[in-house]
């Protein structure tokens, strides 16, 4: 055993800033340890990481935690010597995930058992997938972890169960393979209590031979999660890049970005127009390619000048990030712009390459003369390229996600920009768009510039589809993919009591202070009578910028739960799990959805706009959604129980 300090501690489990953790140190350590200076240290720890000294019901959780665990690392020593070489860490915090720190993490050579301990005699769905979360992401994202079998335990301080139980059977924890013959795994969670926890960790333990294992790089290990949007953004403008993401690589995101550097340098070079198409489903980090190239030309000039823009005609999407950044430089609102440069040719901007994001909604002809413009979006750019020596559009390109009158046009009209505007355009794009694009002077097709894999939602790339299964009909389909999203570490629930909803994502997520969950509804939801009004008029209250991005305790932020957004504020934007309150402006009828008649809408397919904002509204989750069901409407009790029959889990 290691010398220990005066105080009883492991020296190097306490006060050092370096070290992620409240206290760690191997079994024999923990046992000599006192409750005081335990206590101390994880008080230090929280101090250190949150800026805040702990709470009475923390301390007493902490003195509950300890002693529950030292009952059973006596129990598990007395029976399996070589327990006395497991390693404990208390209180891990996850690099760049502020607030998130698992309770204990168990290091027994071969495996690693993340412990979550609850004042609680029955488990929580929040707290079960909190600690499955926590497994997951270690598991995923760890860098010492990806070749260990990981498991999630809950442990239900106040259970008298004689027996441990399994997340979805009762009896022994489920046996697991080797991970590195393993499909992705379930992370099920194994729920015991203080009179059987010895036999958990035991059981655990005794299922593969332990193996040396380096507890310093342990700790120290990359951590390397897929950043919010929010994030990232501002990580970039700290002149830091983007964390090479194991996910984010694996997706081609380096290689889409390589190539728009690539295009603009022969652009430039050559004096030419270029035009370049990146496509993408929702959540492949579209937005984040478009911020980290328009950054690497933006801040690669060693002059003054200005040479890329981020546009996007998202408004909240460009507040929240100028709030985030606190610049109204780098990234600009597109109809702004357009205003000040487009069409008249009198004021030429100084930027050479444009990067728009949302491209495929750029505004037709039509919608662009009720504000008084002469072409349409894309027209008016191509014709600002035109007069610049060299240029470079850049067009972020999503599917299905046109919710605005004026946006219906498509990628169509880019091609039509084309003849309109002028110059000879080289177009880059994916295979997929060749035959779109009949007016460019040359085609360069590049398949790096489809994205094709969803990083939103960590390990689930099945929710796009469950979502586009869902709002196509074809229920029986939804239903088989759905089977396979909880496997992904990707969370469905449906509930008809708002109040459980919010119960769970705020017992999920309690004192994290970097996660985000809020409430969601369409924009003609007609839920007034139950508090929810996501409608225009309420929409122009709501101050997006802080919703999405002041802490959870601030008054504006979307964790009090107080306040819903609608799918023109949360486009682009995401939160770790939203609670989607369900409207009846679309209801399932037996054989497919339905809307209601729109006779005096302009728009050329009002029942599709309805389809694609709930296609916006159900994707915006990172680890899952709750959906929340009104009772009280017939055509809403079809819904319901449409969802059941798909297989989402219920909250009790």
């Amino acid at each position: 055993m290691r010398e220990l300090d005066k105080t009883g501690t492991d020296g190097r489990g306490v006060g050092d800033e370096r070290t992620p953790a409240g206290w760690h140190g191997s079994v024999d350590d923990f046992l000599v340890l006192a409750e005081e200076p335990f206590v101390e240290a994880l008080s230090a720890h929280l101090r250190r990481c949150m800026g805040l000294g702990p709470d009475g019901l923390q301390i007493t959780a902490w003195r509950n935690e300890f002693a529950v665990l030292k009952a059973a690392l006596r129990d598990a020593l007395a029976r399996e010597f070589d327990a006395s070489e497991w390693h404990i860490i208390f209180e891990y915090e996850l690099p760049r995930e502020r607030g998130r720190r698992p309770d204990v993490v168990v290091l027994t050579g071969s495996e690693v058992i993340v412990l979550e301990f609850k004042d609680a005699d029955r488990p929580q769905a929040a707290h079960i997938d909190q600690v499955a979360a926590y497994a997951r992401d270690l598991s995923e994202y760890h860098a010492a972890s990806h070749d260990k079998l990981v498991d999630p335990v809950l442990v239900l301080t106040r259970s008298l169960d004689e027996k441990p139980s399994g997340r979805e059977s009762r009896g022994e924890p489920p046996a697991r393979l080797d991970p590195r013959e393993q499909q992705p795994s379930p992370y099920k969670v194994t729920i015991t209590g203080p009179a059987t926890l010895a036999d958990v960790l035991l059981a655990l333990f005794l299922r593969s031979p332990a193996e040396p294992l380096d507890v310093e790089a342990w700790l120290t290990a990359d951590y390397e999660p897929l950043p919010s949007l929010v994030s990232a953004a501002r990580r970039i403008f700290e002149h830091e890049e983007l964390p090479h993401i194991r996910r984010a690589s694996s997706a081609g995101i380096p290689e889409t970005v390589a190539e728009l550097v690539r295009s603009a340098e022969a652009a430039r070079v050559n004096g030419e127009h270029h035009l370049a198409l990146v496509t993408g489903v929702p959540g492949s980090g579209k937005t984040l390619v478009g911020l980290q190239f328009v950054y690497q030309n933006h801040f690669g000039d060693t002059g003054s000048r200005r040479t890329a823009v981020y546009l996007s005609g998202n408004g909240p999407l460009v507040k929240v990030l100028r709030y985030a950044l606190k610049s109204g430089v780098f990234v600009q609102d597109v109809h702004g712009y357009l205003k000040d440069y487009g069409a008249s040719g009198v004021r030429v901007p100084e930027e050479q390459v444009w990067v728009y994001d949302e491209a495929q909604r750029a505004w037709d002809a039509g919608q662009s003369a009720t504000k008084q413009r002469l072409y349409s979006e894309p027209e008016d750019f191509l014709r600002i390229g035109a007069r610049k020596p060299w240029a470079l559009m850049v067009g972020l390109v999503g599917q299905g996600q046109e919710i605005h009158i004026g946006e219906e046009a498509g990628l169509a009209q880019w091609n039509e920009a084309i003849s309109g505007a002028g110059g000879d355009w080289v177009v880059h794009c994916p295979t997929k768009l060749a035959n779109v694009f009949s007016g460019a002077v040359r085609m360069e097709l590049n398949d790096h510039l489809d994205l094709t894999m969803s990083l939103r939602t960590h390990l689930a790339e099945d929710v796009q589809l469950w979502v586009e299964k869902l709002l196509t009909d074809d229920l029986e389909a939804a239903a088989e993919v759905s089977r396979g999203l909880d496997t992904q570490g990707f969370d469905l629930y449906v509930t008809r009591e708002l109040e459980l909803a919010k119960q769970y994502v705020r017992e999920r997520y309690a004192g994290e202070r970097d996660s985000r969950y809020g409430l969601l509804a369409s924009s003609k939801a007609g839920l007034e009578e139950y508090g929810i009004d996501a409608g225009y008029l309420a929409g122009q209250k709501v101050q997006v910028h802080k919703w999405f991005y002041d802490d959870p305790d601030q008054v504006r932020s979307c964790c009090q739960l107080a306040v819903p957004v609608s799918e023109f504020q949360c486009q682009g934007l995401e939160l770790d799990l939203p609670v989607f309150c369900w409207g009846k402006d679309l209801w399932w009828g037996g054989d497919s959805w339905h809307t209601r008649p729109s006779p005096r809408s302009r728009a050329r397919d009002p029942h599709q706009l309805r389809i694609n904002s709930y296609r916006v509204l159900l994707t915006r989750g990172r680890d899952g959604v709750v959906i929340w069901v009104p009772k009280g409407h017939c055509r809403l009790d079809a819904t319901y129980a449409s969802l059941v029959e798909m297989g989402l889990k219920g909250l009790n």
